[in-house]
């Protein structure tokens, strides 16, 4: 990517003041900075662990007969492993700075400069985490109902809108506000007027961030009293005599459930926390329009490396908090076996 820098006066005032989650580290405003450089580095490690871990983990659910049985986990895998793969290759284009020319430099910034799919990713592991505590929810607070009303065809088509739904948001925002200017790639600027800049910004933030965290607490804070009540009511029976076979089963079901519910609750935790600098960093900047986004390197690229962590984070939860994906990891490491 060339390292000149636009003189428009539109775009400089847009390169300062990008919505939340498309300014991309070098792609609004091309910049020497050590900071950059060292970012696009950080993330092909990042991107090239989280290939791996999303790997073994979407192994290691398919190898414990688990992917039939949490469909939605399995999505949020492959879309963090999707996200991961094109952290890869666009931080690895990045690093090679090339200059954009003709059709094929258009449709380098398009898809990769402008880090496109890797929004697409990012914003459908948002949306499929949402439906993961939705369908969490249903199942556990409305337990009858789900098992009566909820229908397969309910979580593909969740599914599918996860992928559909981002595509088509970050389709509508690339095409119209990315540009090529002097062979550099400038993502997610050319915005009609700053009211339209500020507009997106905070339907973003509501939509990915603010929303999605009300979702959150309102099912998981519901789902927590259910589970306690339920464990206050296994502990009543197993208090009262030996239990059954039946009452066995019911308490395995339950514990298994919990199980679940607890490794996304920490998903969603960590979610919570690793996009939290980044939208504070931006919110500051549509505060602050006059700001110049190349002084906040630092303070941008720290932020944003802590965000995109979150896709390796994911896989590390479920190799510790999920039973099922624990076990098949442990036979994998060769002391297990050894000992065993």
């Amino acid at each position: 990517m060339s390292e000149e820098s636009s003189t428009d006066p539109h775009l400089s005032v847009a390169m300062t003041t990008t919505n939340m989650s498309q300014i991309t580290g070098g792609n609004m405003a091309p910049s020497s900075n050590a900071f950059a450089f060292y970012f696009h580095w950080a993330l092909v490690a990042t991107g090239v662990i989280g290939i791996a871990t999303n790997g073994l983990i979407l192994y290691a659910l398919v190898a414990s007969k688990q992917h039939k049985k949490h469909v939605l986990i399995v999505n949020q895998n492959v879309l963090d492993l999707f996200t991961c793969l094109f952290i890869v290759i666009t931080s690895s284009l990045n690093l090679c700075k090339i200059h954009l020319t003709g059709s094929v430099g258009y449709w380098l910034c398009i898809l990769f400069l402008s880090d496109f799919l890797i929004w697409c990713g990012a914003n459908g592991s948002v949306i499929n985490l949402a439906s993961i505590t939705v369908d969490r929810y249903l199942k556990v607070v409305h337990s009858t109902w789900s098992k009566t009303k909820l229908r397969n065809w309910m979580i593909y088509s969740a599914m599918a809108f996860s992928w559909i739904g981002s595509f088509t948001y970050n389709a509508a925002l690339v095409f119209s506000t990315t540009v090529v200017i002097d062979g550099a790639c400038y993502a997610f600027v050319m915005y009609a007027s700053d009211a339209a800049r500020i507009f997106e910004f905070f339907v973003n933030i509501l939509s990915f961030y603010v929303i999605i965290l009300l979702i959150f607490i309102f099912c998981y804070w519901r789902i927590l009293i259910v589970i306690r009540r339920q464990a206050s009511v296994m502990a009543s029976h197993a208090a009262a005599g030996p239990s059954t076979a039946q009452s066995r089963a019911q308490a395995q079901y339950h514990h298994m459930e919990a199980n679940v519910t607890k490794t996304m609750i920490s998903v969603c935790a960590f979610y919570a926390i690793s996009w939290l600098p980044m939208y504070v960093f931006l919110f500051n900047i549509q505060l602050n329009p006059n700001h110049s986004f190349i002084e906040g390197d630092g303070d941008y690229y720290l932020a944003m490396f802590i965000a995109f962590s979150y896709m390796c984070t994911n896989s590390f939860v479920y190799a510790t908090k999920f039973d099922p994906v624990k076990e098949v990891l442990l036979r994998l490491i060769p002391c297990k076996k050894n000992s065993g």
